[in-house]
């Protein structure tokens, strides 16, 4: 049995399906979509609409890079305040058309340099999420990597939460959680079981809804990973399209609403 530590390291492995890989193995006829029409193109975040089993959807998710060059490219998958504003201006596009929206997060957090945070890195954040709990359409979002803080969140609000069985959901690294509580990053290991950010423990607290079954070899069993996150998918994307619009925006506010409820006992 995987200790949370090891799932941290599976789930940043560099051989993983990252976002442009599910959508041409899960998906058909993927056409992209870029700029956020305020200033740039944030290349760490990838758009655009898709089919998934004859029914019109749009994808947004995260991109890392395989090599140096790619990873500096996509900015590590750390967005930018573009990259956010792209994505719910492609999400609100989605909504006008009624296609349903499918997010694949796998970032370690937003990027937070700077310019970043000259360009108003907090509120593009908090306009998405915002944003994402009033769309009319059926919002699924899956956990394909890592999922770090309010830079995953940002397209994660969704009336369905999934995850990979060996990614992993937090708010915060587990570096960055070991060098603020023990001044010592290196007690990472430690501050991963703290954090309590596998597949397994969030199910268990009702953060995500399902987890994803996969092998650790993705390179021999790719295939079957990409059949089991299609079928799952599309069971979910069944299921919501039964609601309304009301109903939709209900069910995703209920979702977020009684995350972090107190069960303990008064006094």
């Amino acid at each position: 049995m995987k200790d949370a530590f090891e799932c941290v390291q599976i789930a940043r492995h560099p051989e993983r399906p990252y976002s442009l890989d599910i959508f041409e193995k899960v998906f058909e006829n993927f056409t992209e979509i870029h700029g956020d029409r305020r200033y740039a193109d944030d290349p760490a975040i990838v758009c655009g609409f898709a089919r998934l089993s004859n029914t019109e959807v749009c994808v947004v998710g995260h991109q890392k890079g395989r090599d140096m060059k790619q990873r500096q490219y996509r900015n590590f998958a750390m967005t930018k305040p573009e990259g956010y504003r792209k994505a719910i201006r492609v999400m609100k596009l989605a909504e006008k058309f009624g296609r349903p929206i499918m997010c694949f997060i796998d970032t370690p957090g937003a990027y937070p340099g700077i310019d970043a945070e000259e360009r108003g890195q907090a509120e593009a954040i908090a306009y998405n999420l915002k944003a994402m709990a009033s769309l009319k359409v059926p919002v699924i979002a899956t956990v394909i990597g890592e999922g770090g803080s309010g830079g995953a969140l940002a397209i994660g609000v969704g009336n369905r939460v999934l995850m990979m069985e060996n990614a992993v959901y937090s708010v915060i690294t587990p570096e960055g959680c070991a060098a603020i509580l023990w001044k010592d990053a290196g007690q990472a290991s430690r501050a991963a079981e703290c954090l309590r950010l596998t597949a397994k423990d969030l199910k268990e607290f009702g953060i995500i809804d399902e987890i994803i079954a996969e092998k650790i070899d993705w390179r021999v069993d790719s295939e079957e990973v990409h059949d089991n996150l299609k079928n799952v998918l599309v069971k979910h994307l069944k299921e919501l399209s039964k609601m309304n619009e009301r109903q939709l925006i209900d069910d995703r506010f209920l979702k977020f609403r009684k995350m972090g409820v107190w069960e303990g006992k008064n006094g």
